[in-house]
């Protein structure tokens, strides 16, 4: 449970036991946070189906491969029909495999290794001694859980955990000097990427007035993690058997929300029928195009910042020119209007580059996380 909001999950019950003990009628109230401002940030492996669609086509292709090198040395020993007509198989499911993969052929092809090649090779391996060697090394390179070739598809999964590893611990850290501005709750969900939700309000915490600076400087830190993620992750492709590459995402909303907890879910959701529409366009724009064109708004090395109000825009480009400055993100603003999404039209994006570089003459500052850190406690 998060500190900034186990005070009402303590309220409530205590609410509910005192009524119990006064034997008054007793239910369980829901949790809800009125007028709370929503900030949203997505952080996306570009790619990331493709990719591992990919990595297991370059598997299948090279087990069959070996495969059929196996079958082939096979009839230089013997004469045996069923090993001609496996090798027209696997060629055909190499053609196959080379090409565009549907998931039909994708199990097709699993079956056919993990049973015809295994039975053959059982056969094969007590009958012809000639072949054990050749035997043993086609099944030594295979997963022994999964029957089949796992080189690219694990070094695919292992790119996809280290980012994720290195993006949630970051996130979590700089999330905890925020949390010590204005206290608000914080989620995020690990997926092929990170995305994270922001729910701030005087309903958050009641203890502290709350004043729309400190929804200012929400906004900045956000900008600004983005900002250092993309940097992360551009060092960390050096390092990854699998150079895959993120994308930036902010969904600027400006008007209050209310949330409440969903029992079920065990999980904040927003509340209200109007309020379901920021929700859609959450779900909505992380594959959204420019208008008029087939270009992706989402990039690798730029932070796209989706918004619907011109006031959004003047306040964002603001900040983005604030950390032009300190040399994080590039010169330069691209602005462009989005296509229409179901349901949904009227959006608009501005669009900035990250600077991975630093400058000589802030190469011996101190980072710009301990910067913005202090910057948002005061200090």
């Amino acid at each position: 449970m998060q500190p900034a909001v186990e005070w009402k999950f303590t309220e409530i019950a205590l609410n509910y036991i005192v009524n119990l003990h006064q034997k008054k009628e007793a239910k369980i109230e829901r949790i809800t946070f009125p007028d709370v401002w929503p900030l949203y940030a997505a952080i996306d492996i570009r790619n990331s189906s493709t990719e591992r669609s990919h990595s297991i086509q370059l598997d299948m292709v090279e087990q069959l491969n070996l495969a059929l090198q196996l079958i082939k040395k096979a009839q230089t020993i013997i004469v045996f029909p069923l090993l001609q007509e496996m090798e027209f198989k696997i060629e055909k499911f190499i053609r196959a495999a080379g090409d565009v993969l549907q998931s039909e052929e994708e199990i097709t092809i699993q079956d056919f290794v993990k049973e015809q090649v295994v039975s053959t090779r059982n056969h094969l391996h007590s009958t012809e001694p000639q072949l054990k060697n050749d035997i043993e090394h086609y099944f030594s390179v295979l997963d022994p859980q999964l029957g089949m070739l796992y080189r690219h598809r694990k070094d695919y999964e292992d790119s996809v955990t280290r980012i994720n590893e290195t993006l949630s611990k970051f996130i979590d850290r700089e999330q905890l000097a925020a949390q010590k501005v204005y206290s608000h709750y914080f989620e995020r969900f690990v997926t092929d990427g990170l995305e994270f939700n922001i729910y701030m309000g005087q309903s958050v915490s009641p203890r502290k007035k709350f004043d729309e600076i400190y929804l200012h400087n929400m906004k900045m830190w956000q900008l600004s993690v983005l900002a250092k993620a993309a940097r992360l992750t551009h060092k960390l492709e050096e390092e990854l058997a699998n150079p895959l590459r993120t994308t930036q995402l902010i969904l600027s909303h400006n008007q209050l929300l209310s949330v409440t907890f969903r029992t079920e879910e065990r999980k904040f959701d927003v509340d209200g029928t109007y309020n379901v529409r920021y929700e859609i366009v959450k779900k909505r724009i992380d594959k959204v195009r420019i208008k008029d064109t087939n270009e992706r708004l989402t990039q690798p090395g730029k932070i796209a910042i989706v918004y619907s109000q011109a006031k959004d825009a003047a306040e964002y480009t603001e900040y983005i020119e604030f950390f032009q400055s300190q040399g994080l993100l590039k010169e330069g603003i691209e602005k462009y209007d989005l296509e229409e999404l179901q349901g949904v039209s009227g959006l608009k994006a501005l669009r900035v580059d990250v600077k991975f570089e630093e400058d000589p003459k802030t190469a011996s500052k101190v980072e710009l996380s301990d910067t913005t850190s202090g910057q948002l406690l005061g200090k």
